[in-house]
């Protein structure tokens, strides 16, 4: 591990072990805590060790005063993808640390993920202390070691050593910043251990945080104005919605415009979690595992598509399908990287997404825009619609989805870990609105819990993808909302590399549902040699029983291998449970995921 006891070599010994330490004056670490604790952050995610001792001293003087407290990650890659789901379920900054050298090298994979979705996460990491620098310290990681601030460089919105204790307050709050307003992403603090000692005079937070994170929402009133005369002259309209922050905070005002404009509209891949998949007007998923009726909407020659908050990358754009990608396409966004994506646009709108669409239904509300009639909705959006209501065993992957989607109450939230897993809920998974079945929400989802931000009741990864994401950001989710049930749909694979976390979640009491897709083999890469005529090499898995690994956690575990053994299982009592529960699913490993569009992507579609 990156945190041995090694790492505390040369500490004073404790003085018992849980046993408070003597009252120490204020410290550099203190003022970290206590700026998180003014933006309102309950967690930090990490693993300790020498190096990052200082901060988890101060948690601990925080948590016996009711302020931030340490969550125990058992992997630092754990601990980020926990900041993550905490960030996009609260609608806050995700803390996450880690001690030096391979402490901070297990963070990066979660950072670069982070990076690549446009999540706001804080991470910390220790150093030895300045004077050892170049004297080859244990685990020593500045310029003069192995470089983890080169590293972080590369997948962080800004990235600093703390070098002298008068630094800390302004780059802490030029961190926080950079973090919490568009392009949002992660920061990175490396802080030498003498530095996150060092004594202060004061630890109180001298900056109004509320005024320097408020989010500002500025449009282009020339660009809508251009937009609004197009909106006019259009005949038919088609809107994508996609995810992140950004729509998800506007996801009211998009759906206000479709409607009043009578125009359908589809969702990216990330995107469908923030919409009703009931809506009259919704047409279903364009991208990664989407449907064939939202291509085929897109294809009926609109005059206009409205491609609001989306990456254009390669899952959310079609694979850079030219049905999308022409001179019919309008982009909104606040983020230039995304609009640099779409130069061959007819038009570019710049400015923050919710602003953009109430001045625009402002606009049309005061000269309302000739009737449209909207293209009838499918019956059905799904393929293979009867294996979506197939009773074989073993269980159809597309039958789970539907199990899934009818026995969790419509507060829940659905977290799909990379491959596989992802594509199976992205086309199949269609749980109940909570506007349409309120029988559940008022009970377990206290008002002030409910969702904030981008957070959908499906939260998948498009851009930097890793598997086991799933895993920590359920736990980070539930972390940040106890009240409403988390559901992690994650594949044998991932749950091999990252399953230990659930341990995490039976600690901490969190009521998150592991749902593993165990098909004993790494589903994907074995679909994708098969489809592109590749040598079968490996992607075997052993056959484990997920079921008893968990139990031999004190979690408990069932086995699915046909529908009805569903019937057999007490969801209401799983899903008021205070800790985790493990449903190890044998499905039918011969079933192939709609992943064509990864095929194409890749040269290799059949």
């Amino acid at each position: 591990m990156s945190t041995s006891d090694l790492a505390f070599a040369g500490a004073p010994p404790a003085a018992g072990i849980g046993a408070p330490a003597a009252v120490a004056p204020p410290q550099v670490a203190d003022l970290i805590v206590a700026y998180l604790e003014r933006l309102g952050i309950e967690y930090v995610f990490g693993v300790p060790g020498g190096a990052i001792e200082p901060l988890y001293n101060a948690l601990a003087r925080s948590s016996r005063r009711g302020g931030p407290r340490p969550v125990l990650a058992r992997h630092e890659s754990g601990a980020a993808f926990m900041a993550d789901g905490y960030a996009r379920e609260s609608g806050k900054i995700g803390v996450c640390c880690a001690t030096s050298g391979p402490g901070a090298t297990n963070l990066l994979t979660g950072i670069a993920c982070a990076y690549d979705n446009g999540i706001p996460l804080l991470a910390i990491t220790g150093q030895p202390a300045l004077p050892s620098f170049g004297h080859k310290a244990l685990q020593e990681s500045a310029c003069t070691g192995v470089n983890t601030l080169g590293m972080f460089r590369h997948c962080t919105r800004y990235d600093t050593l703390v070098s002298h204790a008068a630094q800390i307050e302004r780059k802490l709050l030029n961190a926080l910043m950079r973090a919490a307003t568009a392009p949002h992403g992660p920061v990175h603090l490396s802080i030498p251990v003498d530095i996150l000692r060092a004594p202060l005079a004061d630890t109180v937070p001298s900056a109004n945080l509320g005024a320097l994170l408020q989010r500002a929402a500025l449009l282009d009133e020339t660009q809508v104005q251009a937009l609004l005369a197009e909106i006019r002259q259009a005949r038919r309209m088609v809107i994508l919605v996609g995810g992140g922050h950004s729509c998800g905070e506007a996801t009211d005002a998009i759906l206000r415009l479709a409607e009043m404009t009578g125009s359908p509209f589809v969702t990216s891949p990330d995107g469908k979690g923030l919409v009703n998949v009931r809506h009259p007007l919704y047409h279903g998923v364009f991208g990664f595992a989407g449907h064939d009726c939202a291509d085929a909407l897109l294809r009926d020659d609109p005059d206009l598509i409205l491609a609001i908050g989306t990456s254009l990358g390669e899952w959310t754009s079609g694979a850079w399908s030219p049905t999308l990608l022409n001179r019919r396409l309008v982009h909104i966004d606040a983020s230039e990287d995304h609009l640099l994506r779409s130069p061959m646009a007819r038009l570019h709108v710049r400015g923050n997404i919710r602003a953009v669409c109430e001045r625009l239904a402002g606009l049309l509300a005061a000269t309302a825009p000739a009737a449209r009639s909207a293209p009838e909705k499918p019956a059905s959006l799904l393929r293979d619609e009867a294996k979506f209501v197939s009773g074989a065993t073993p269980i159809k992957p597309q039958r789970l989805m539907r199990e899934l989607s009818r026995r969790f109450p419509p507060s829940t939230r659905f977290l799909a870990d990379a491959g596989n897993s992802a594509a199976w809920a992205i086309h199949y998974l269609q749980p109940h609105d909570r506007r349409e079945s309120p029988r559940h929400d008022a009970a377990a989802c206290h008002p002030e819990r409910r969702r904030r931000g981008d957070a959908g009741w499906l939260r998948v990864l498009m851009e930097f993808a890793p598997m086991g994401w799933a895993i920590g950001a359920a736990i980070g989710t539930a972390r940040a909302n106890p009240d409403c049930p988390v559901v992690c749909i994650t594949g044998d694979g991932s749950y091999l590399m990252n399953g230990q976390e659930i341990s995490v979640a039976a600690a901490e009491g969190l009521g998150v549902v592991f749902v593993v897709l165990n098909d004993s083999a790494l589903g994907m890469v074995k679909h994708g040699q098969r489809l592109a005529g590749a040598e079968p090499i490996a992607f075997q898995l052993p056959a484990v029983d997920f079921r008893l690994q968990a139990e031999a956690m004190g979690i408990p575990g069932h086995i699915i291998r046909a529908p009805e053994d569903f019937d057999a299982l007490d969801m209401a009592a799983i899903v008021a449970r205070r800790g985790p529960t493990l449903l190890d699913v044998r499905i039918d490993g011969d079933e192939v995921p709609p992943i064509d569009l990864r095929m194409k992507a890749l040269g290799t579609a059949p």
